[in-house]
């Protein structure tokens, strides 16, 4: 199975890289027309593969994983897919 985890900040914590997309995107606007661009959030995407299965063991696997290591919950959110 492949798993697709993908991870952001929470709403309210300040995202820095978002923030300075955001800023370069608008600073492009005279040339290429992104004035219009606002709320840019920088997230990542991890794919792997699991060897596993039953689809709700591998999202329990993958939970148990976001939980533990691949997310800082405290500030971070994330949407499991497996496929």
């Amino acid at each position: 199975m492949k798993a697709t985890v993908h991870i952001f900040l929470k709403a309210g914590v300040l995202d820095v890289q978002g923030k300075a997309v955001e800023g370069a995107l608008n600073g492009l606007a005279g040339t290429a027309g992104w004035s219009d661009v606002a709320n840019v959030r920088v997230g990542k995407v991890l794919e792997f593969d699991l060897k596993s299965t039953d689809k709700a063991a591998a999202e329990a696997e993958v939970k148990s994983m976001c939980e533990k290591l691949l997310a800082n919950t405290v500030i971070e959110s994330y949407r499991i897919e497996v496929a």
